[in-house]
C-alpha cells in the first residue's frame, strides 16, 4: 500500500496496464494451445471455416457477429450468409455455390479480448481434452 493517495490518473493507467498485460499474456497462452490443435475442427454447419466459437455468456455485443477463433490463434467475427451478388448475375440455385462465409479479424480493446480470448481458450482447451 502507497503511504497517500493515489492520483487519479494515476490509477487509471496502473489499471489499463494491469489490463493490457493480462490481455497480451492471454492471446499468447491462446495461440500457444491453438497451435497444438491439428487438425483444427470446422465450424459447424460452415462448409468453408475451420474455426471454434468464442461468445461469451453475457458479454456479447449486439454490432458484433459471431466471434470464433481461427487456426491462427486469432479472434474473427463469422458471417455466414448467402452470396446475392452471385445469384443475381448467375442465378445459380446450388446453395453450396452460394454459400458466404466471411471471417472479419476483430480488433479489441484489450479488456474486451480478455473476455473473448478466455472464452476462446476454455473452448480450445476442451477440444484438446476431447481427443486426449
Amino acid at each position: 500500500m502507497t503511504a497517500g493517495p493515489m492520483d487519479p490518473m494515476a490509477a487509471k493507467h496502473a489499471a489499463d496496464a494491469i489490463v493490457e498485460r493480462a490481455a497480451e499474456e492471454l492471446r499468447r497462452l491462446l495461440q500457444d494451445e491453438v497451435a497444438r490443435l491439428r487438425p483444427f475442427p470446422p465450424f459447424p454447419g460452415a462448409f468453408f471455416t475451420n474455426a471454434i466459437e468464442a461468445e461469451p455468456n453475457g458479454a456479447t455485443s449486439a454490432d458484433r457477429g459471431c466471434v470464433v477463433v481461427c487456426e491462427d490463434g486469432e479472434l474473427y467475427e463469422l458471417r455466414i450468409g448467402v452470396d446475392l451478388d452471385e445469384l443475381a448475375l448467375t442465378g445459380a440455385d446450388d446453395p453450396v455455390s452460394l454459400r458466404k462465409e466471411e471471417l472479419h479479424k476483430l480488433d479489441l480493446h484489450p479488456r474486451d479480448y480478455i473476455v473473448y480470448g478466455y472464452n476462446a481458450l476454455m473452448a480450445v482447451v476442451e477440444k484438446l481434452l476431447e481427443r486426449e
